[in-house]
């Protein structure tokens, strides 16, 4: 394909013809590849929940006096808070992931006091409250926090304990207290997000189905899912194997993708039902053929719609903020696996599924049997003017040199040598009847 052609058919005004359906085992081995392999990433590595899933407290203040890792899991070992997960960050920030600090949110269910409701919690003392309430540690209180009994795996640190350990932290940064930026969310809210997420997710498959089902036929439906599966196993590998932590935003990103590739689908299926109303074009192209051309038909829409959404997302990844990078992150995955399974997964399952049926599977064979019969019809069209072009050239040729020289040519495959059992007859010598014979035999072709 020439660089005009090729800019025809991306600007829409020329149909490619590639033949996506007939090499559907080549999609299918190369989908099974990335699954496969987000699939060992998901169980080796697993996924990395931010404190809003699991619950815990995350601390960040910058660091002004080169304070190391060691040294500061140094002074959170003197509270208790040794096993914290400590990072520096960007080699001027200091991020702490510990868990809560608040007695607030303890507890497997939500309690009915304002204390213990499962929203992001503050901490009990105004020196501790979440970034979304103050933004700021203000100076502490010393009015002991009422709590239930805190659980083993997350243990509160007492309020006497709690403010000499930032007192102490920010004096190891050379920094003063109220920079010290804390979010502590208790383990109620993150089951919860998490529950909610997950029903959001299983509610959306369900009403995908149902719309598919009623608006096409329940095979497109087992079609799309079957693309949106591969989206949401190869999106989450994809999460897994390069240790990005999965956040509120990720989760929001997520359904949008699945509809996104939703979207995709429907289109191409639109068009695939156009098109197979049509029986005359179905009985001479066959199923697979239609499909394969609807397509073509609409490829290059689905291509310049994904490019035109790819390129902002691109830009927020690249210069956008640590919340908008994960967002973006897991659009970007999302909108080039969608755009994928649309045309390479969801398609050709449609195909396969639809030409088991008994009428297409019919047109399939009779196709088939046409092209076997078509070829040899040719073959013998070839052999027979190939020999009259040598009878032309060469009147006097036998039909014994006639068959060695369409032989010679390749029309005709050569006769095998039949091994006979008869003896051979005997010829007398010179002058007998053997060469009287052959004599005659040669008068015989110049009559």
């Amino acid at each position: 394909m020439g660089i005009r052609r090729g800019l025809e058919v991306f600007r829409g005004y020329r149909v490619p013809h590639l033949r996506i359906i007939e090499h559907r085992r080549w999609w299918f081995m190369l989908s099974g590849f990335f699954v496969l392999v987000s699939v060992i990433g998901l169980l080796v590595r697993g996924l990395t929940l931010s404190i809003d899933f699991e619950g815990g407290a995350l601390i960040k203040y910058p660091d002004r006096s080169g304070a190391t890792v060691a040294e500061v899991r140094g002074v959170l070992a003197k509270y208790g808070r040794g096993d914290a997960e400590i990072q520096i960050v960007n080699g001027n920030e200091v991020s702490i992931r510990t868990g809560t600090l608040s007695a607030q949110g303890l507890g497997g269910t939500p309690s009915t006091t304002p204390a213990a409701s499962p929203t992001r919690a503050a901490s009990p003392s105004p020196a501790l409250q979440s970034p979304t309430v103050a933004g700021k540690a203000r100076t502490p209180s010393t009015t002991p926090a009422a709590s239930p009994s805190p659980t083993p795996e997350s243990v509160p640190v007492p309020e006497t304990q709690r403010t000499p350990m930032l007192a102490d932290l920010a004096k190891q940064a050379g920094i003063s207290v109220n920079e010290i930026s804390i979010t502590d969310v208790g383990p109620t809210w993150g089951a919860q997000i998490s529950s909610k997420a997950l029903k959001g997710l299983v509610i959306f498959l369900v009403l995908v189905t149902v719309y598919i089902a009623f608006r096409f036929e329940w095979k497109m439906a087992v079609s799309a899912q079957t693309a949106l599966i591969h989206d949401i196993i190869i999106t989450v590998g994809i999460y897994a194997l390069v240790g990005r932590e999965v956040t509120p935003a990720t989760v929001i990103a997520f359904l949008t993708i699945l509809g996104y590739s939703l979207y995709d689908t429907v289109v191409i299926f639109d068009k695939v039902k156009e098109n197979t109303e049509s029986a005359a074009l179905v009985a001479r192209d066959t199923y697979a053929g239609v499909v394969n051309m609807s397509l073509n038909q609409t490829l290059m829409r689905s291509v310049n719609t994904s490019l035109v959404v790819l390129l902002p997302i691109a830009s927020l990844l690249l210069f956008g903020g640590d919340t908008l990078k994960d967002f973006a992150f897991a659009l970007f995955i999302g909108v080039t696996s969608g755009t994928y399974s649309s045309i390479f997964v969801a398609s050709p399952v449609l195909v396969v599924l639809k030409e088991r049926e008994r009428k297409y599977r019919q047109l399939r064979d009779r196709r088939e049997g046409r092209a076997i019969n078509g070829s040899k019809d040719r073959v013998s069209r070839a052999a027979s003017k190939s020999a009259a072009r040598a009878r032309k050239r060469s009147p006097e040729l036998s039909e014994e040199e006639l068959a060695r020289e369409l032989e010679a040519a390749g029309v005709v495959k050569p006769a095998r040598a039949q091994p006979s059992s008869a003896p051979r007859a005997k010829t007398g010598g010179k002058g007998s009847g053997g060469s009287k014979k052959r004599t005659t035999a040669k008068q015989r072709r110049r009559r």
